[in-house]
């Protein structure tokens, strides 16, 4: 079972039904037991930072200390930071070390909307991937060491957009809206990476 982390923010419905499409059982939740038995964790994107760190408090010890699979996709991907200028100076999980900040007004239109392309390297949550467009709706980045970035885009800048570090992985883009690959980073995770 997969337990997608409900804690008030998050597109649940769409992550929940490619989860299910790809052959994964997907659960809803905000109950720590049920996450405490999860095969696998969500942490799903939409929302803003300080909204959802307040909110997934009550699991975050638990999230920080666990061995399974764990999948942060937007601002889920965010949250593993050790810190976000999203509204502020807020902590994060500080599972995989890093800041999320704002992309500069230069770069162009923000929020980063749109269809995108990932330079990804040799990783299993790849694996049968075809092509690298991947779909994106943000206006914070991650930065990182790059020990732990698999996957790089350019929006007026080059950012990380795939991290990774022990059970961790974060994607910015939204695989449950980027077609059939989405669909394939999905099927990965949910055969463990």
């Amino acid at each position: 079972m997969i337990a997608i982390v409900n804690y008030g923010v998050g597109n649940l419905k769409s992550i929940s039904k490619g989860i299910e499409k790809v052959g994964g059982k997907a659960i809803v939740t905000s109950n720590l037991d049920e996450l405490e038995s999860a095969d696998a964790i969500v942490l799903p994107g939409v929302g803003a930072f300080e909204t959802a760190i307040k909110n997934i408090s009550p699991f975050s010890d638990y999230i920080k200390k666990t061995d399974v699979p764990v999948l942060g996709i937007c601002l889920g991907m965010q949250l593993f930071a050790t810190v976000s200028e999203e509204g502020g100076l807020h902590e994060g999980l500080d599972v995989i070390e890093g800041r999320v900040v704002r992309f500069p007004d230069w770069v162009g239109k923000i929020p980063h909307m749109g269809w995108n392309k990932v330079e990804f390297e040799e990783h299993e949550l790849f694996e049968g991937v075809e092509s690298n467009y991947f779909y994106f709706v943000h206006s914070y980045y991650y930065t990182t060491s790059s020990e732990y970035v698999i996957g790089y885009t350019n929006y007026g800048i080059r950012f990380p957009s795939v991290i990774s570090k022990d059970n961790f992985v974060g994607v910015q883009f939204h695989p449950e809206k980027s077609g059939k690959n989405g669909l394939k980073i999905l099927r990965n995770f949910v055969r463990g990476f």
